[in-house]
């Protein structure tokens, strides 16, 4: 097996249209394709970044919670890199998005925060 890179990352959220304006007008992304699959009263929306298709969204009725504090099994976060950390951080925070205090890797010196989405899906900002 030969894999050549990471395709894409699925999210469900509980509110649709909350997170489609979180991910599209704070984070940046664009919208690629949207579709609405009436059979399981879902939407689809799958979003790029810089032209690369990153993101799934999906929508269903009633998704369980996410476990994400203390530390659970499975996806701990997604990460995105950044240049600049800070202004990163207060971009954010004009848009309404806390974001925790920067931390430093101690293997990589490089700089880095965490912030949340509208479901509290951890999401990191690393310095490039």
């Amino acid at each position: 097996m030969k894999i050549e890179r990471l395709h894409h990352i699925a999210i469900i959220c509980s509110d649709y249209e909350k997170s489609k304006r979180f991910y599209t007008e704070v984070l940046g992304f664009e919208i690629s394709h949207e579709v609405y699959r009436a059979e399981r009263d879902s939407y689809k929306l799958d979003l790029s970044l810089n032209g690369v298709y990153l993101i799934e969204l999906f929508s269903f009725p009633n998704p369980p919670q996410r476990v994400s504090r203390p530390e659970a099994t499975g996806l701990r976060h997604i990460s995105f890199g950044v240049k600049d950390v800070d202004g990163t951080r207060d971009f954010l925070a004009s848009r309404g998005v806390d974001s925790e205090p920067v931390r430093i890797d101690e293997f990589t010196g490089k700089r880095f925060t965490f912030f949340s989405d509208p479901d509290n899906l951890p999401i990191e900002i690393y310095e490039l």
